[in-house]
């Protein structure tokens, strides 16, 4: 049965016709009823069926306005950078000892960093880690010799980009609370990340087959890009 709140929102945003980001906020935003601060988010399909192979997307953006949302970061390094880690934000720093925690199922973190180092003896709990998408990544930025640099980022506004079997991506670019201004600069960065990646995987054709803006409650309207990446 639909909520008193749910039956208000508008119906048949399907038939509606595709805006920018600009217009949609101002009706994403209307439809954030709830007592709580919204996440305002971005939902894609890709073209991720190709004659040779299929496109993987996996990368990052920092959203130059950050996400709204607390990162509980974990660090795996050398005791040497154990203090600069914690002096950036990290909440769980340590070394082997730390790493026999994560092997037996101390998983009490949203993100994991590790120096190359230290991930030749983390690697082999890829079994624990990977299921999870908690195993760092050279490429998400995630192993890293710079353990403050790599700390201060992920807590800045770091977010995953990352497409599922079926070529679906989707993540946040902040928060109802944010200024418009806010959320186009992310969503600007996410856009300008996505083309890099459309580049990267030699992508014949557009790379974004929809794109939607909603909210953790509200409804999705399909979003105009003004170019075809």
């Amino acid at each position: 049965m639909s909520s008193k709140r749910y039956k208000k929102l508008p119906e048949k945003t399907k038939t509606l016709q595709s805006d920018t980001i600009n217009n949609l906020l101002l009706l994403v935003k209307k439809n954030c009823t709830t007592k709580f601060d919204e996440s305002i988010d971005l939902n894609m399909q890709i073209n991720n069926k190709q004659k040779k192979s299929e496109i993987n997307i996996r990368t990052i953006v920092n959203m130059p306005s950050g996400t709204g949302k607390k990162v509980k970061v974990a660090v795996i390094c050398e005791e040497e950078k154990i203090k600069g880690a914690k002096s950036a934000g990290a909440e769980i720093v340590g070394g082997d000892d730390l790493i026999e925690k994560i092997k037996g199922g101390d998983l009490n973190f949203e993100k994991l960093i590790c120096t190359p180092s230290m991930m030749v003896k983390l690697s082999k709990l890829g079994k624990v880690l990977g299921p999870k998408g908690l195993m760092p990544n050279p490429k998400l930025g995630t192993v890293n010799p710079d353990v403050e640099k790599a700390v201060k980022e992920a807590k800045s506004g770091q977010v995953e980009i990352k497409n599922d079997k079926d070529g679906n991506i989707g993540f946040s670019i902040g928060k109802k609370s944010f200024s418009d201004d806010k959320l186009i600069n992310n969503f600007n960065a996410a856009i300008d990340v996505l083309e890099k990646e459309k580049s990267n995987n030699t992508v014949k054709g557009d790379l974004i087959k929809n794109l939607f803006l909603t909210s953790t409650m509200g409804v999705s309207y399909k979003l105009k890009l003004g170019k075809n990446i």
